[in-house]
Order: structure tokens, then sequence, then C-alpha cells
């Protein structure tokens, strides 16, 4: 079966998404080091526009776009980086965006992607459809969809994360990122094996939402009921285009818990001097906690994203 994307697609995002997308800077921290065991290498997404590796995957698909699809505009639904993100790329085209958020998203997701020249339209994660609210709205304005992970140009711009850290470094004993729907995952591991065949490409996932480690134990896509701090990372279900590409090149998911996220955000501002949101820090909580095999030496780990209101950084 051949997977919904290939090394070259996420080549071709890179050079794509080079307007809009930065680089970001691949950090190290002698003491997570020490305290980890490993050499490890920051990837770090927090830093990106709009504060998150969703703008890669965004801007790839948005940028695609020919113009009259992108005078009807753009919808898209996500408790906030992919909302921001989208918003930011549709700017960018003077594309009118409107975004599908949860009313209890974080209100400085809200707030920012609002800020962008985003439409936000509200809905109650316990009641409502996100899909089928988007979904009235594309029909009504013939607008097109800007998925969250599971589409082909959201993947392969989101691997694009790994493509410049694997440049920067050189080879690399293993990768690990978050993983919530798939998508940085997918397009990680697609463009990692085939830099670097021998890499061990790693999910990090919450104990609470880890219906990514139990699709791949069972060897079929799982739902759950996600219960975690880390709010990017609460898809119930991996996509149906990710999970096959997870199961062909990724080495597995390591579960990490709300209280080793929380004090992995913690060790990054105190010794790093970087904010990462909860969602951001589940690889790096994986490695500091020692949840990848032995005899891994040199890690990337992508911090995918950095957006945590204040209220709740109080609590770590």
């Amino acid at each position: 079966m051949r997977l919904a994307i290939q090394a070259e697609d996420v080549r071709a995002a890179a050079e794509r998404i080079r307007p809009l997308a930065r680089r970001t800077p691949v950090l190290t921290s002698a003491g997570f080091d020490a305290q980890s065991g490993r050499r490890v290498y920051f990837k770090c997404e927090n830093l990106q526009k709009g504060g998150a590796f969703k703008i890669r995957g965004a801007a790839n698909l948005i940028l695609s776009l020919p113009a009259a699809a992108l005078a009807k505009g753009v919808v898209a639904y996500s408790s906030g980086n992919h909302a921001q993100a989208t918003a930011i790329a549709a700017r960018h085209v003077c594309s009118p965006a409107t975004i599908v958020m949860p009313e209890d998203a974080p209100r400085s997701k809200m707030e920012a992607t609002r800020s962008y020249g985003a439409r936000i339209v509200t809905y109650s994660r316990f009641t409502d459809s996100r899909e089928r609210i988007a979904e009235a709205i594309l029909q009504e304005n013939d607008a097109t969809l800007v998925p969250p992970f599971d589409h082909p140009m959201i993947m392969a711009g989101q691997g694009t994360a790994a493509l410049e850290l694997l440049e920067e470094t050189g080879p690399l004993d293993a990768l690990i990122t978050p993983v919530g729907g798939g998508g940085l995952l997918s397009g990680c591991a697609t463009i990692a094996r085939e830099l670097q065949p021998s890499i061990l490409v790693f999910g990090a996932e919450p104990e609470g939402a880890n219906d990514t480690f139990l699709s791949l134990s069972q060897g079929e896509r799982v739902s759950v009921e996600p219960h975690t701090i880390a709010d990017g990372l609460r898809s119930p279900k991996p996509g149906e285009l990710t999970f096959p590409i997870l199961q062909r090149l990724a080495e597995g998911i390591v579960l990490v818990s709300d209280d080793e996220i929380r004090a992995t955000v913690k060790f990054l501002l105190e010794r790093l001097k970087i904010l990462v949101e909860p969602s951001g820090a589940a690889g790096a909580a994986a490695v500091l906690f020692h949840k990848l095999p032995p005899g891994i030496r040199a890690v990337g780990v992508v911090l995918s994203g950095g957006n945590v209101d204040f209220e709740n950084l109080a609590k770590f």
C-alpha cells in the first residue's frame, strides 16, 4: 500500500512554506543531558511563528491553493495552535478564515487567533460536533477545509521540522515528537527514515490520551475519551492517513503522565529559559523520565509549541 506522503512531498513543502514559516533554532542543555543520560537536541517549534509547528502544515496547504479558492476562504477546527496557524497563513494570502474552536479552549490561543483576523465560531466539545459545524460553514461559503492533521499537505508540511533538525544535527540515534492525531509524527517519520534509515522514531503521548499507543498495539485505529492537561494532544483517534505511516515507520509510542509533563515544562523554563506548553513538552518528558529504550545516545526532540495561558502556568 502506498502511503499518503513520501519524502519528496516534505522537501517540496519546505520550499513552499519558506516565505512564511521560520527555521527554528536547535538548542542543547548540559543539565538536561545529565539528568536524562543522553545527548539531546531540541527543535524549538515553541519559537515558531504562531508559537507552534502547526504553521508548517497550514501554510503548505493554503499556499498551494489557487486564487479562486483563496477568495472563497478557508475553514479549520482546532483547540488553538492549528487555529492560529490557519489564521496566520490565510492572512498572508488575504484569504478570509473561519475557525471552529471549543468554548473552553485556552483563552490565550483564542485571543491570538482572533488577533490574526480570523472569525471564530465556538462550540461545546461535550455536546456538539466540530466537524458538522465546519461542514455547514464550508457548504455555505464554498470554502476550503484546512484539517488539523489528516491531510497529505498538512502531514508533509509538519515533516519539515524533522528535515531542518537533521540538516543541522546530522545523524541521530532517535527522534521523538508529541503525537495527537499523528500529523507531526507521520511527517517527521517520513523524512527522517528516508534521510537516515536506521533512526528510531518515537511518538510521546499522555497516559490519559493513549489512542495511538492502543491503536498500534491492536493493529487498528482505536478511540479513547482523552483526559490530559496537554490540550493539543486530545485527539480521540489517530488519523486515517497518518496511522498507516506510523504503523510502518514509527518504532513505537511511549506514554508520559501529566505530572511528568508538568515537571518537564518547569525544567525547560528554569534551565533552558524557554516556555513550552504541556503538549509541546511530551517528547522531552519521555526523554527526561527515561521512557526510551537503552542504547540511544543522541536524540532529537521536537518541542512542538509554546502557547500557555499565564493562569495555567502558575500552577506548574
